[in-house]
């Protein structure tokens, strides 16, 4: 049996990761409050025993440790450094982990907000989607001190398998940012992949069989091809995320002055998806912009001449 640590963690945000991440700090004695704003989303773990905070300010007030795992940007902004937010209310010497994707300029003005508050601060976003948060294997990337980093390590670990420290803050944005890269082109070809495997006239599981054991072989490939086959477009992480995540890659290359046309493809296929009925699907939904008008119907994505438009690029 694990005996309980001697501090109290906050988790703000409970969605489709944020619920299992929480889960497992819960599972590794660590006494918990949680807030979402939709109170539904925690009340799994408030029947396991977790404490339920009206904000995430008064969850940060109650806890030596807060972490969160918010939606966009501007949440990340909002919960942190709004009135009676997190850096306000919380407690002295509290460490502060942001594992949301967001923008690295917007993880370096809370790490800013958080020194002059005497707090210390991590951006430590996360990959492995729905399936590592429930398997406590996702990768973490880290951005800020040192010594934060220690501390917040042994908590990480309950989450996830891969823990970096990138760099100052920042870094663990930054991090994230060349992940969401390349799993935009690995999307890209995956779906393709399988398009040009059905128009050959070829079994795709079977082509899977080969390929995922090859050279092509990709997470992708290996965990969201067979969803795509099955017609499971469940979201593990939301298009409306993704899309999300490739704007503030974009920004971030065009303020460092880098041209990225695969990553521009991708951002303007997804924003058509979103555009169409795609928003709340998973990312491997993708495939709806080459599947038949029956596939994209069942789906509740819209159709119209194919997808012309959308790959004008």
């Amino acid at each position: 049996m694990t005996t309980p640590q001697p501090f109290t963690v906050a988790f703000i945000g409970t969605g489709v990761m944020g619920a299992s991440m929480a889960g497992h700090v819960m599972d590794a004695g660590y006494p918990l409050v949680v807030f979402n704003r939709t109170k539904s989303r925690a009340e799994a773990l408030i029947e396991r025993g977790a404490r339920w905070a009206d904000s995430a300010g008064e969850a940060a007030s109650l806890a030596d440790v807060v972490i969160t795992m918010v939606g966009y940007p501007a949440d990340v902004e909002d919960v942190y450094l709004s009135e009676g937010g997190i850096i306000e209310r919380a407690r002295d010497g509290a460490l502060l982990i942001d594992m949301t994707t967001s923008s690295p300029e917007l993880a370096a003005r809370v790490a800013e907000a958080a020194e002059w508050a005497d707090l210390s601060s991590l951006d430590a976003p996360v990959s492995g989607g729905d399936v590592g948060a429930k398997n406590a294997t996702l990768t973490i990337m880290v951005g800020g001190g040192e010594a934060a980093f220690e501390r917040a390590e042994p908590l990480f670990h309950v989450m996830g398998t891969n823990v970096v420290l990138q760099g100052g803050p920042g870094a663990g944005q930054h991090t994230k940012m060349a992940n969401q890269i390349a799993i935009a082109g690995s999307m890209l070809a995956t779906v393709e992949s399988i398009a040009y495997a059905q128009r050959a006239g070829l079994d795709p599981r079977r082509v899977l069989d080969s390929i995922t054991a090859g050279s092509a072989a990709s997470w992708s490939l290996a965990n969201l091809a067979p969803r795509i086959l099955d017609g499971d477009f469940a979201p593990g992480f939301f298009v409306k995320h993704f899309v999300k995540d490739m704007r503030i890659a974009c920004d971030s290359a065009e303020a460092m002055g880098l041209d990225l046309p695969g990553l521009a493809t991708a951002k303007r296929l997804y924003e058509y998806l979103e555009a169409n009925g795609g928003a709340t699907l998973g990312t491997q939904a993708l495939w709806l912009l080459y599947a038949d008008e029956s596939a994209r119907a069942a789906a509740g994505v819209a159709s119209d001449a194919t997808t012309r438009a959308a790959r004008e690029v």
